[in-house]
C-alpha cells in the first residue's frame, strides 16, 4: 500500500512473500490469488504491496519468456497488486526442511549471486508499475563470517562493482532506478551498520546501500537512532521484530528451537549461532536474551516471553518521523509463520493484522494512506 510522508513523498508498505513456499510460476500466481488476495481484502486497501520473493528457478524462468513476465504484471493489477520491492536473499530452498546456514549461499564472493541479483533488477524493472522509477532489492550481507579471506574480499569487490555497472546499465535502457541493499545480520561479514559504514564505504551510492532489518538490529542491541545515522543510503526497511526473554526465563525458549532456520541468539555479554547452542549453555541463563526468530509485530508470545517490538517503533520513528523519510520502502518480513509454536495460524489474517499494525504505526508519525 502507499502512504504519504507528510513532507509529500511517497512511501511504499509491502509484505514479503518468502513466507510462501513456491519457488515456482504456478505457485507464485497460486500465492497472489489465494493469500495475497485475502490479505489485500481483509485490510480493505486499494492497492497490496508485495515484496516479492523469486526463487533463482522462478527468477530464470521468467527471464527466458518475457511473456510469463508480461503475464505476472497483468494479473498483479488485475488484483489490486503492486510490487516495487523484491527479497533477494534467500537463493532457493527457503522452505526446505533445513536451511540454517545454507541461506547463505551463494555468497557475494561467488559470480552466481550477481548474475541472480542482476535477473532480478531486470525483472524487477518490468514489474514497477508505470508510476514508480524507483525499484529496491535486498540482499545478504556480502557472506557468512566464516572462511572470509583476503581473495573472498577481492571477488565480493569485484562482484559489488559489477552489480553497479549492471544497474546503472539497466537506468539507462530503462528509466527504472534499481537499488540494492546489504541487510546486516548477525554472524556475518555486515553484521551491524557500523560494520556496513566501513564494509560498503566505497560502493556506487547512488544504487547500492543497506536493507535494514529491525529484528537483526535488535538482536545486535543496536540504538536505533545511531542505525538510522549510518550514512549509507537506506534502500529498504525490513519492519520485523526479535524474540526476547528475560533473565532467567530462557527455558521457555525451547518450544522456537525448530530445525528449519538459523536463530542466531545474543546476550549483553556473548554470542551463539543459533537457539540450540544458546539453551545448551552457550549464553548466561542471568542475562537477557533476544533471539533472530521473526515473531509476528501485532502479537505477545507466551509470557514470560516478549518481543522486540517497541523498538521497531523507535526505528520507525528514527526512519520515518523526520521532516524527511530515510528510506520509502518498508517490508514486513515475518517469514516464520509456518514455524511459530502452537495451532497453524490462519496466514492471510496473520499478515493482514501485521500490515495493519505497521500502517498504525505509520499514522502516528503522520503518515496517511493514498
Amino acid at each position: 500500500m502507499r502512504l504519504r510522508h507528510p513532507d509529500g513523498s511517497t512511501v511504499h508498505l509491502a509484505y514479503c512473500t518468502n513466507v510462501h513456499p513456491a519457488e515456482d510460476l504456478p505457485g507464485i500466481h497460486g500465492q497472489l490469488s489465494g493469500i495475497a488476495a485475502r490479505v489485500r481484502n481483509l485490510l480493505g486497501t486499494e492497492r497490496l504491496g508485495l515484496g516479492l520473493w523469486l526463487s533463482q528457478h522462478a527468477a530464470a524462468d521468467l527471464l527466458a519468456r518475457p511473456g510469463e513476465l508480461a503475464g505476472l504484471r497483468e494479473r498483479l493489477s488485475e488484483l489490486g497488486m503492486e510490487v516495487v520491492t523484491l527479497n533477494g536473499f534467500p537463493y532457493r530452498g527457503f522452505h526446505d526442511e533445513i536451511v540454517k546456514y545454507r541461506v547463505y549461499a551463494p555468497d557475494w564472493a561467488d559470480a552466481e549471486r550477481l548474475r541472480y541479483t542482476l535477473g532480478l533488477a531486470e525483472i524487477l524493472a518490468a514489474l514497477l508499475p508505470d508510476d514508480v522509477t524507483e525499484g529496491t532489492i535486498s540482499t545478504l550481507p556480502l557472506a557468512w563470517r566464516t572462511g572470509w579471506t583476503a581473495e573472498k574480499a577481492a571477488a565480493v569487490a569485484a562482484n559489488l562493482d559489477a552489480a553497479a555497472r549492471g544497474l546503472r546499465d539497466l537506468a539507462d535502457r530503462t528509466g527504472k532506478t534499481i537499488r540494492l541493499g546489504f541487510e546486516p545480520e548477525p554472524g556475518c561479514i555486515v553484521e551491524t551498520t557500523p560494520q556496513a559504514t566501513r564494509l560498503l564505504a566505497d560502493v556506487d551510492r547512488d544504487h547500492l546501500g543497506v536493507c535494514l532489518d529491525a529484528c537483526h538490529l535488535a538482536v545486535g542491541f543496536e540504538e536505533a537512532a545511531a542505525a538510522a545515522g549510518l550514512g549509507l543510503p537506506i534502500v529498504k526497511l525490513q519492519a520485523s521484530c526479535a524474540l526476547e526473554a528475560p533473565p532467567g526465563s530462557q527455558d521457555t525458549l525451547k518450544a522456537f528451537d525448530e530445525p528449519r532456520f538459523l536463530h542466531q541468539t545474543r546476550s549483553p555479554s556473548g554470542f551463539t549461532d543459533d537457539l540450540g547452542e544458546a539453551l545448551a549453555g552457550g549464553l548466561p541463563m542471568g542475562e537477557r536474551w533476544r533471539v533472530h526468530f521473526h515473531v509476528p509485530l501485532h502479537a505477545a508470545p507466551p509470557p514470560p516471553l516478549t518481543t522486540t517490538a517497541p523498538y521497531l517503533r523507535e526505528v520507525l520513528d528514527a526512519l520515518l518521523g523526520g521532516p524527511a523519510p530515510l528510506t520509502r520502502h518498508i517490508e514486513v518480513e515475518t517469514y516464520t509463520w509456518n514455524v511459530l509454536p502452537g495451532a497453524p495460524p490462519d496466514l492471510a489474517e496473520g499478515i493482514a493484522a501485521e500490515l495493519d499494525w505497521t500502517r498504525r504505526q505509520l499514522a502516528a508519525l503522520g503518515l496517511k494512506e493514498l
